[in-house]
């Protein structure tokens, strides 16, 4: 069989269950995979997963949509030719032992990513910080998490998330800042919101916009962008101030008497923080009495923290408040950190990142590692953070760049930069399971990895639970897991001793020991107790919580040894009994000097934010493969104020150009009061790859964080203007854009009647049209009808009676036929002489539709979930669900469900 010939082959058995995990966000999921002859494969949630108990979000509903071999990178390559795996190998291990013998092991970097499995990130971090003798190795988990664990290691001396998912039910409130928790973590929002019906948990969303997630809130604070440090300073000055801290806390914890001086001197009060923070005072005065009041306080952050150029402070200025109130590591109180990634904790443990070692050790304990790895030549410093690390690259001191399961030419800020740099590196090296991302467009060599499936090894999620991910496909192709592949090329380096591993169990089991060598206690990050069992123990092992220690004092409160392999039994709080992780043993509280985004707004600028959508995972090489993940919004969009708007002369759906100092986009109009005056949001999804002019982080300045190097994805200075295009319109017709120079925006989206653009242009769109006729061919027919009151057009090409592509194109996209109407066309088949007739009365009487999907899981669109409201047939979510389904599958659209209810009736929603 030939790599071209490739099928998915199931390697479950019939009637059996595979227990593995989601590949998306940070809950870590279980997923159960089951497979019959009559029904195929079927996927659902685990009901025994202590992450999930069986609910799944839209994203992880539709996984076993975008496990196809369409698009897959099936084969090695070496500058475009075809190579087989030795050749591939042997060329990259010279390549990269000749550069560091020439130039020094500095001039090598790894860039890898939260979605490589545990076992491929340990071996990475060891080959390039053991045996290459660099720690120019980074992770993508640097744009999302590394503020927190900063922050972490600043308060407990070590990167430790205190608390777990059950806290959200036992918390009596919950606050989220910088979290769209509603979409970007849908699964345990639905727990929050299940405590909430239960038994009356509060909710308070800090957040400049008016989220999906402020729909369940008790309050909302729509705070200027960037000013968190202030609010959270303020409220430790109020707690100070008003009594509510013992007098017992001040000696137990280090700094807390300076942490309070530094608040109490900045924003004395609720008044002068309202006034930092652009709030009223009654907002804050609300939410420090809330906070104040409440024991059992639970405060989740995330990237509106994270992304920012004071990210680390911010989140010390969170902690803090939690450590003089003794509202943390205890049931229902702490503060949470919500990774982004799948593994992004799983990353931190092993030293993903460049300014770490593996297990939680620093470079002051690179001898410890050293002598684990009998690795003499280690890495003894901290490597370049990622905005570092390819600067370097552009600027020639970095020779040859491995990037590993992510997407850095779309994903990284000043996205531009970082494709200059790209293009110009002498080596590109690019592991990869798909095969056409904006980065695999500049790799010299290109590697084909396993994709979810076919994987197998271990995440750790965001409550520090160790999960399997297991393979239920064969490798596609020529595929081989990471682990594997950079195995094999430490061997070809000259270092095969120290790369025996023939598994990932064998990975995992040596990560597992270094956890446990010379620790003594002094790490919380232990996983001895997984070792009794071995490869058995690893092949059985059931969601766990770190650390997983094995000493005399544990051992006398757990099962005989002997029982460890079936029932591991870990720790799900940590911190609350008052150990910390210093060499002092305290928590140090960090005195926090807020400071505002790094570049101040111009007359005319625009702060612009970024961040994920509902249904959407990072440069949609996944979900963008879903037909059904791309039915809820299918382009970037511009959500901008009505007051903005009326300023800029923009409307809705109109097409905005977008204007910084590092880049230029365009994206679609959405008007809405849930951003701020002088605000706008823009999604992060799309690439060069999935739209001509829609990628977000070619616009994103490269300023960071000068503790974490995490990067400032929330406040860029933009510029906004109405976009003069002479046509919009949408082509339906190949996952390849035709070439026509005339085009100026462009954006893919896979639907059920395969992928369609949405297109805009200058001057003619008969250019179009013709670049349409080039890329199809002589023998394909095509037929053409204008509606000359409109000025619309409709084009189809067809052949042999079946439609091959599909084009409507006009003065605006406002009112052109929907989606649906014109996917319903490509499946027509075409009798002679119909053509015309087809195109004129989709054009001229476009019919009612469902409209906008708001219910991914169902296909539910607004249109009908309007129509049920109006008519009265639903007056609840929960009758809005009985008569359409909508809401009563993931749950993630439910907060959509009561925004529709709320503007459509005239009664208050209960």
């Amino acid at each position: 069989m030939t790599v071209t010939d490739y099928a998915p082959e199931i390697i479950v058995r019939t009637g059996s269950a595979v227990h593995t995990t989601c590949p998306y966000c940070g809950v870590g999921c279980g997923v159960l995979i089951e497979h019959s002859v009559t029904d195929g494969l079927q996927l659902r949630g685990d009901p025994d997963h202590p992450a999930n108990f069986g609910r799944l979000c839209s994203k992880g509903t539709r996984l076993l949509e975008t496990i196809g071999t369409d698009e897959r990178l099936l084969q090695p390559s070496i500058l475009g030719r075809s190579a087989d795996w030795d050749e591939a190998l042997e060329h990259v291990a010279t390549s990269l032992a000749r550069i560091r013998d020439e130039h020094g092991p500095d001039a090598i970097a790894f860039y890898v990513s939260g979605q490589l499995l545990t076992e491929d990130y340990y071996v990475a971090n060891k080959l390039m910080k053991g045996f290459i003798g660099s720690a120019n190795i980074d992770t993508n988990s640097r744009l999302c998490m590394s503020s927190a664990v900063a922050a972490h290691k600043r308060a407990f001396g070590e990167d430790i998330v205190a608390n777990c998912y059950a806290d959200i039910e036992l918390a009596d409130l919950v606050i989220l800042v910088g979290s769209n928790f509603a979409w970007c973590h849908p699964v345990l929002y639905q727990r929050l919101t299940a405590a909430r019906a239960d038994h009356g948990t509060q909710i308070i969303v800090i957040d400049p916009r008016r989220t999906a997630t402020c729909e369940d809130a008790d309050q909302h604070l729509p705070i200027q962008p960037g000013t968190d440090a202030w609010l959270w300073n303020g409220l430790l000055a109020h707690l100070s101030g008003h009594g509510f801290i013992s007098s017992d806390t001040l000696p137990a914890h280090h700094g807390l008497s300076d942490a309070i001086a530094l608040a109490q001197n900045d924003t004395p009060d609720s008044r002068s923080t309202a006034k930092r923070c652009g709030l009223t005072e009654l907002q804050v005065q609300t939410f420090f009495e809330r906070f104040a009041q409440t024991a059992k306080v639970l405060t989740i952050f995330s990237q509106g923290i994270n992304q920012s150029s004071s990210g680390v402070d911010k989140g010390n200025a969170i902690i803090n408040c939690h450590l003089a109130t003794n509202r943390l590591g205890r049931e229902g109180a702490g503060a949470f950190s919500i990774t982004g990634q799948p593994n992004a904790m799983g990353g931190r443990e092993v030293g993903g990142l460049a300014n770490t070692l593996a297990a939680h050790m620093d470079f002051d304990q690179a001898d410890r590692v050293g002598r684990f790895w009998n690795a003499p030549e280690i890495a003894r410093q901290p490597g370049l953070k990622a905005v570092d690390m390819f600067e370097a690259v552009r600027n020639g001191s970095i020779k040859a760049v491995w990037v590993m399961a992510t997407n850095p030419a779309a994903s990284m800020p000043d996205a531009n930069a970082v494709r200059e740099a790209l293009a110009n590196c002498p080596l590109v090296i690019v592991s990869d399971c798909v095969a056409r991302t904006d980065t695999l467009d500049f790799a010299h060599v290109r590697l084909p990895a396993t994709g979810w499936g076919e994987k197998d090894g271990t995440v750790t999620n965001s409550e520090r639970r160790i999960s399997r991910q297991r393979a239920f496909l064969a490798s596609a192709g020529l595929a081989r897991a990471d682990w594997w592949i950079i195995t094999e090329v430490a061997r070809r380096m000259g270092f095969a001793q120290a790369f025996p591993f023939q598994s990932a169990a064998e990975i995992f089991l040596e990560y597992a020991a270094l956890t446990n060598f010379e620790n003594n206690g002094a790490r919380a990050l232990n996983l001895a107790g997984l070792l009794r069992g071995g490869v058995p123990s690893y092949d059985t092992l059931k969601p766990v919580q770190w650390p997983i220690p094995l000493d005399e004092d544990s051992a006398q409160t757990r099962p005989s040894l002997a029982d460890l392999a079936e029932a591991p039994i870990g720790t799900p709080r940590l911190l609350g009994d008052g150990r910390f992780y210093h060499a002092d043993g305290r928590a140090h509280l960090v005195p926090i000097t807020p400071r505002g985004p790094a570049n101040t707004l111009a007359a005319g600028e625009m702060a612009l934010l970024t961040g994920r959508i509902r249904d959407h995972w990072h440069t949609l090489t996944r979900t963008g493969r879903s037909p059904t993940l791309s039915q809820h919004i299918d382009e970037p969009v511009l959500a901008m104020h009505p007051v903005d708007a009326t300023r800029l002369g923009v409307e809705e759906a109109d097409l905005a150009d977008i204007t910084s100092a590092w880049g230029t986009g365009i994206a679609r109009v959405v008007i809405s009061d849930e951003v701020r005056e002088g605000d706008v949001f823009l999604p992060m999804h799309w690439s060069r790859t999935t739209s001509l002019s829609g990628a977000v982080d070619g616009l994103v300045k490269p300023a960071v964080d000068p503790i974490s190097g995490q990067p400032e994805f929330k406040h860029t200075p933009v510029r906004i203007t109405r976009s003069l295009v002479d046509w919009q319109g949408v082509f339906m017709g190949g996952n390849e854009l035709p070439h026509d120079r005339t085009l100026v925006h462009a954006t893919r989206a896979r639907g059920p009647e395969g992928y369609r653009w949405k297109l805009a242009g200058r001057g003619s769109p008969q250019a179009f049209r013709e670049a349409v006729n080039t890329q199809l061919g002589p023998d394909v027919m095509s037929a053409r009808y204008a509606d000359e009151h409109s000025g619309h057009q409709a084009w189809m090409w067809y052949a042999q009676s079946r439609v091959i592509a599909l084009a409507f194109v006009g003065p605006s996209t406002r009112s052109l036929p929907s989606v649906t109407e014109m996917a319903a066309l490509m499946s027509t088949t075409i009798e002679t002489g119909r053509a015309h007739r087809l195109l004129a009365g989709v054009l001229s009487d476009p019919g009612t539709d469902a409209g906008p999907i708001v219910c991914s899981c169902f296909g539910v669109g607004r249109n009908t979930l309007a129509r049920a409201i109006e008519e009265g047939l639903a007056s609840d979510v929960g009758e809005l669900g009985h008569h359409t389904r909508a809401g009563t599958n993931c749950g993630s659209c439910r907060p959509e469900l009561r925004k529709l209810l709320r503007n459509l009736q005239t009664t208050p929603v209960p």
